[in-house]
């Protein structure tokens, strides 16, 4: 059993309890404003609070950041996660275990679908140039990459999914207003699983930076990665879940 370990928030002291929060109200930024932004950090346990910081967001809203103490402490044995449970492989390690293993490229598929817009994140994974000094998929080989773009309808990805013949593919939401991100994908899992069946659908992989890591179960699909998720992680998944993974369990069914 894990031992307790009690943290509290740091500010500008160790333990201090300080913490810093901004939103914004719907009202015209006044006196009365400002102390309805004082009135609602103190409602959320924030004593004293100290407004910092108040802009006019148009003539109706208000933008608001506010500093002040909390007691809330965090016990941090009992915060789950989900943790790496595949080996971080380097590309010439990806392509070699794809060769050697699958005997052809594996086939990914990405993009965003419904109406969300946003490519950035999708692209960053997809696209050869990658991000922050990661490579893309599309730089490793042994991949074949079949980025689809922006706004893609849940059907047409199914018909793309099932005419490229595709391992994997790849979900990426940014919207998330009216949780938008998990409806879609919802949608996105339950549709492949009518089409393809439990045990014949690619490989679902959902991202995005409001995403519950934990909530791939839930939402129907295989994994789900976060902020700060590289093109590597992504690719050291895919050979993990469709080759290695495999691979282990033809050797336990013949053993």
């Amino acid at each position: 059993m894990n031992e307790h370990q009690i943290v509290r928030p740091y500010g500008d002291t160790t333990g201090d309890g300080m913490v810093q929060v901004s939103f914004t109200l719907p009202i015209p930024h006044d006196k009365r404003a400002e102390g309805a932004a004082l009135q609602l950090a103190a409602k959320m346990g924030m004593d004293p609070a100290m407004l910092v910081h108040a802009k006019a967001m148009g003539p109706d809203f208000t933008f608001f950041v506010v500093y002040g103490t909390v007691n809330h402490l965090v016990d941090v044995s009992t915060v789950r996660v989900v943790e790496r449970d595949f080996p971080e492989l380097s590309a010439a390690a990806v392509n070699q275990t794809i060769r050697k293993k699958l005997r052809r490229k594996l086939v990914v598929i990405g993009a965003c679908i419904g109406t969300d817009a946003h490519t950035v994140g999708i692209d960053a994974i997809l696209n050869i140039k990658g991000t922050a000094g990661h490579k893309g998929l599309e730089y490793y080989r042994e991949m074949r990459v079949v980025n689809l773009g922006a706004q893609v309808a849940v059907p047409d990805l199914v018909e793309a999914a099932r005419a490229e013949r595709a391992d994997a593919v790849l979900i990426s939401q940014v919207v998330t207003q009216r949780d938008a991100h998990l409806h879609n994908t919802r949608e996105a899992s339950a549709a492949f699983r009518e089409a393809f069946g439990a045990d014949k659908r690619p490989l679902l992989v959902a991202g995005g930076p409001r995403f519950d890591e934990l909530m791939a179960a839930e939402l129907g699909v295989d994994r789900i990665f976060g902020r700060s998720t590289t093109p590597g992680d992504v690719a050291s998944y895919l050979v993990d879940a469709l080759i290695t993974r495999r691979e282990r369990a033809k050797e336990t069914v013949h053993a």
